[in-house]
């Protein structure tokens, strides 16, 4: 007997499709995919998957029972039972396919290989076994729920990164002096995502949580990126754009091209200047003292650009703030092209506009700037160089930048 796809497609709410039900369950024992089994039947994608595992006691479906898979007394799981575990193990005695037993339980290829490589024992001759019963007590032991978090189990590794949160580092960054600090110590190891739990999720209370306040953000949620605001062209005179940029400061394989921009502080009435080489993200801080306007900002670029070295003033990156009006007389002061970025385009700035928001870690919005000298602005630069980074391998930038200085000379 043929089955008829349903023609009413639309939402039926918690209505029980029998028929449609039934014939799911039978294509798929006849080993036909969830997916083709859904569009066969005319079911959605989810429907089928709620079918074939139960709704899980959670979220919108919380106190729903799972769907009941017809000739299947205990109804269907989302875990494998140790009549699938005994399965599989016929099948691997009988040389079958990963694929092959899946289909035949109704599985995705990967749980089954999953489960092998997961709850396989060694035998003798450096050979490995897949015991059904051992199996099973394994998952039995591995299940129950909640387990201890690895962060609060070792106080050693609870102490280490407290200390490394305090000195204001990331938690991927800290994840990856762990390693390679305690290479050969997996229980010194955790993903940055363990770190994050540890802050934020109420009741495992493995970390302090006014540590969070020391992330970047600050925040316990993060923030999608908004729109950045259009604005037109502000200096239309002598100016060079960044599409006329040398080429090689776009693969950052020479030193000395450099992205600036500012980081404006209460009432807009105070500002400091941020520099980064973008081959090393070398960071350099512009003391502004006497406010951001055209004049103090040339005479300021130029007095912190005048103390590098020739080979590293080769370019600098601007947007089109008009604090950059004089721009073509600091080039002549220091021989060091300014190009400027499209209207509303701070990705032209990536490295920059990052470390801006390393800095606000130093420098919080709302913070009124000009009371901050030259001194404290030399040592949060000084920190900053010292701290390892993703994209440079987990290099300083202090590092980085003196072997390209060593490279080219």
């Amino acid at each position: 007997m043929t089955f008829e796809i349903r023609k009413d497609r639309k939402p039926q709410g918690r209505r029980i499709l029998v028929r449609e039900r039934e014939e799911y369950f039978r294509l798929m024992d006849q080993g036909v995919s969830s997916a083709e089994a859904c569009r066969i039947v005319g079911i959605g994608r989810r429907t089928g998957m709620r079918w074939r595992n139960g709704w899980r006691p959670s979220g919108r479906h919380k106190g729903s029972p799972p769907v009941t898979r017809p000739g299947t007394p205990e109804g269907p799981s989302r875990y494998l039972r140790e009549a699938d575990r005994i399965h599989i193990a016929d099948r691997l005695r009988e040389k079958a396919s990963i694929r092959t037993i899946a289909a035949e339980l109704g599985r995705s290829p990967s749980t089954i290989s999953r489960e092998i490589h997961r709850n396989r024992t060694p035998g003798r001759g450096g050979r490995w076994h897949y015991r059904p019963h051992a199996a099973q007590s394994r998952a039995d032991a591995r299940r129950p729920r909640p387990k201890p978090g690895k962060i609060g189990q070792s106080p050693e590794l609870r102490e280490f990164i407290q200390q490394h949160l305090s000195r204001r580092w990331s938690p991927e960054q800290i994840v990856q002096q762990l390693r390679r600090n305690f290479p050969d110590r997996p229980e010194m190891h955790v993903v940055h995502e363990t770190i994050y739990q540890a802050l934020y999720v109420q009741g495992r209370g493995e970390l302090r949580r006014e540590l969070a306040k020391a992330l970047r953000t600050g925040r316990v949620m993060r923030r999608p990126h908004r729109q950045s605001y259009k604005r037109q062209p502000r200096m239309a005179k002598d100016m060079v754009m960044i599409s006329e940029r040398p080429a090689e400061a776009a693969d950052r394989a020479v030193p000395g091209h450099w992205e600036g921009d500012l980081i404006i502080g209460k009432a807009h009435k105070s500002a400091i200047g941020t520099l980064v080489e973008r081959s090393s993200r070398f960071v350099a801080l512009v003391h502004l003292p006497d406010g951001r306007q055209p004049a103090h900002m040339r005479d300021a670029l130029i007095q912190t650009v005048s103390t590098l070295p020739a080979q590293l003033r080769r370019s600098l990156t601007w947007d089109q703030g008009s604090e950059m009006h004089l721009h073509s007389e600091f080039s002549t002061a220091t021989d060091m092209p300014v190009c400027f970025c499209d209207p509303g385009s701070p990705w032209q700035r990536g490295s920059n506009e990052n470390t801006n928001g390393l800095l606000r870690q130093y420098f919080p919005k709302g913070t009124d700037l000009a009371r901050y000298g030259r001194e404290e602005l030399d040592a949060v630069a000084a920190e900053l160089n010292s701290r390892p980074r993703k994209t440079l391998d987990w290099e300083t930038p202090a590092e980085r930048l003196t072997k390209l200085l060593a490279t080219a000379s």
